[in-house]
């Protein structure tokens, strides 16, 4: 069985390699950048998958977590891949996703899944953090069916504002890997 270090060189290798792009591009924060780093061209092939949501899973290992999800898009394939995770290694866990707003049809509500409980503990995740906007826009959504947030968790931490944003909400963001660790 891999460790975490073993599983996260393997991670940080197909992010060089598949994931991080160089020019002129504009983020969702609306931030211009001279890189992109396209988490979903990771967390949506079979190898990608896997290693993050086993990541996550090692991560969350033994913090009595009920559930993991995050706001849609970014959050998608990884929750896929952590709910798959999970039932092979018999871990209860639920898994959720946020929409940006409350559908306005059928049940009408913002955060889809199994029904979650005031007072769970849960962790948020997503592919990449700038701003953190996202996040906290998600904890919102999770504040108002009161459940407990652990932390935040995201593949790549571009440090340029979200972990300090989050904190503001009263958030912890831990991050598989920041933009320094990436050499980026």
């Amino acid at each position: 069985m891999e460790d975490l270090k073993q599983l996260k060189e393997k991670l940080k290798a197909l992010l060089e390699k598949e994931a991080f792009k160089k020019g002129d591009f504009t983020l969702s924060s609306g931030k211009k950048s001279n890189y992109y780093l396209d988490g979903r061209v990771i967390t949506l092939t079979p190898e990608g998958a896997y290693l993050v949501g086993k990541i996550v899973l090692e991560m969350i290992r033994g913090k009595n977590i009920a559930a993991v999800g995050g706001p849609t898009l970014g959050a998608d394939p990884i929750v896929g891949a952590v709910a798959v995770l999970a039932h092979q290694q018999q871990v209860p866990i639920k898994t959720f996703i946020v929409r940006k707003s409350a559908k306005e049809h059928g049940t009408q509500r913002q955060v889809e899944g199994p029904q979650l409980k005031a007072g769970e503990r849960v962790v948020l995740v997503d592919d990449v953090a700038t701003t953190g906007k996202a996040l906290v826009e998600a904890k919102a959504a999770l504040d108002n069916i009161k459940v407990t947030i652990d932390c935040a968790i995201v593949i790549v931490d571009r440090q340029e504002g979200a972990a300090e944003n989050l904190a503001n909400a009263g958030l912890k963001l831990e991050a598989i890997f920041t933009k320094t660790e990436l050499g980026v």
